[in-house]
């Protein structure tokens, strides 16, 4: 029997797996699915940073897509697996604020910078001739460092009035990280103005640059349609689809999550999602983006050239 001392000002994460052998397989296959992530993120950052070739404003932001996705594994998984393995699930009061915040703000960076990403695609392809001044380096930095900030100063609003709520419940959160909505059932205070703050939150971060993309891309299919090469034709769909698939996956799940009624949702579905967009979804980004992607297949076809000329 697990021993946890109710005063205590820590928190329970009762995890997403129960310790069994079906469990334990599961855990197996997220820790590959990490690792395949880890690796497939960290080779798309090494090769946009080495290949001239891919020193683009589009490229420049896959790398911070993938920079966010590593932050987003290494928030959550790590400390999945950790308690599973040994048999704790006590995280300390501020080991789960510190989660929460680098959670919340990749999730809201990440968000934003999918919004950064469908409009250079929207200049690329319905403004070309006017691209290098709308999406010049400058603008390509304002854009990163706009996502950062913005998602830095939002998580850390909602971390730090998670942390300042009164919890007189049990403190076990039925999730597997702190996740802030899954944290509101344990508070001794009527939480619906925080709740209101999330779905403002929700709606700024991830709603309005979702409906952003969608309309971005409602134009740039509009072009692509009325373009009269075959071949950039076939070129503008192909990058375009492949956006729209990791953008699909990423807020889909979140939207869904988070602009629920709490009377409308369950910890056991909560978990199933985010396991979408905190693990799935990082390892599939650089996939997509690479088989679906000539330019970043050649680079990856240069670099194995350099490799074996070395050897």
């Amino acid at each position: 029997m697990e021993k946890w001392n109710q005063t205590s000002n820590d928190f329970i994460l009762l995890g997403l797996f129960l310790p069994n052998q079906t469990g334990r397989l599961l855990l197996l296959l997220i820790i590959l699915i990490f690792f395949l992530a880890s690796v497939g993120n960290s080779a798309m950052i090494y090769l946009i940073r080495l290949d001239p070739r891919l020193h683009t404003p589009m490229y420049f932001l896959l790398s911070q897509l993938s920079l966010m996705d590593l932050m987003y594994l290494s928030t959550t998984v790590p400390k999945m697996v950790f308690n599973f393995l040994s048999g704790q699930k006590g995280i300390s009061y501020l080991g789960c604020g510190v989660q929460s915040f680098f959670f919340l703000t990749m999730a809201c960076s990440e968000g934003l910078l999918l919004a950064s990403m469908a409009y250079d695609r929207y200049v690329a392809i319905c403004h070309p001739l006017h691209y290098c001044i709308h999406m010049s380096k400058r603008m390509c930095m304002k854009m990163i460092m706009g996502s950062w900030i913005l998602g830095s100063l939002n998580s850390l609003a909602h971390t730090v009035y998670a942390l300042h709520i009164p919890y007189c419940q049990s403190r076990a959160i039925d999730h597997f990280f702190c996740d802030v909505p899954a944290m509101l059932p344990l508070a001794c205070m009527d939480t619906w103005v925080y709740e209101y703050m999330v779905f403002v939150s929700t709606s700024l971060f991830l709603l309005l640059p979702f409906l952003g993309i969608t309309a971005s891309y409602g134009r740039v299919l509009f072009a692509v349609y009325r373009m009269r090469s075959k071949d950039g034709r076939k070129k503008a769909f192909t990058t375009c689809s492949t956006h729209l698939t990791v953008v699909t996956f990423y807020y889909a799940p979140f939207v869904y999550t988070y602009l629920r009624p709490r009377n409308l949702r369950s910890p056991a579905e909560d978990k199933i999602l985010a396991v979408f967009y905190t693990i799935l979804t990082p390892m599939l980004n650089p996939i997509i983006y690479s088989l679906r992607n000539k330019e970043v297949l050649g680079a990856m076809t240069r670099m194995f050239g350099i490799f074996s000329f070395t050897k």
